[in-house]
């Protein structure tokens, strides 16, 4: 697969997976991987974007307390259940990407959030967002 090639397909996997986190949130009940293989059955979903989707629900599902502690901390004027949705779970999927994904420069792990933000969020969803990660970026820059 040529660089843009997969460039194109982890971005639609992003939407992917922020559509599935959305839908398990909306549903309130069973894990986000659980979740998301009930959704799939009625759903078709490339299988070239399967993989990247597959690896980021694990990893948020994995790591969900801690990611959610992550925005907790960097949002201190917010309690997460207070975050929309929407900006909450692309969230999620960015810092999974920032702690997790060493395949993928952290600046494209923001700049794809940032293009979710617009997209889906509100007006001040890509601000909010590009504070939080690039908060959470620098964080893990310096070890902390």
């Amino acid at each position: 697969m040529t660089p843009t090639a997969r460039v194109h397909v982890h971005s639609r996997a992003r939407s992917w997976a922020l559509n599935l986190l959305y839908a398990w949130e909306a549903a309130g009940e069973g894990t986000p991987l659980e979740h998301a293989a009930k959704s799939l059955v009625h759903r078709r979903m490339a299988a070239r974007y399967r993989p990247h989707v597959r690896r980021l629900m694990e990893t948020v599902e994995r790591h969900l307390d801690e990611i959610d502690g992550t925005i907790a901390h960097h949002t201190s004027n917010w309690r997460i259940e207070r975050l929309h949705v929407i900006d909450r779970n692309i969230l999620r999927i960015g810092i999974a990407e920032l702690l997790w994904f060493e395949d993928v420069p952290p600046k494209v792990s923001i700049h794809e959030a940032l293009k979710l933000a617009r997209k889906y969020g509100s007006p001040g969803s890509p601000r909010l967002l590009n504070g939080v990660l690039d908060a959470v970026l620098k964080a893990r820059e310096a070890g902390s």
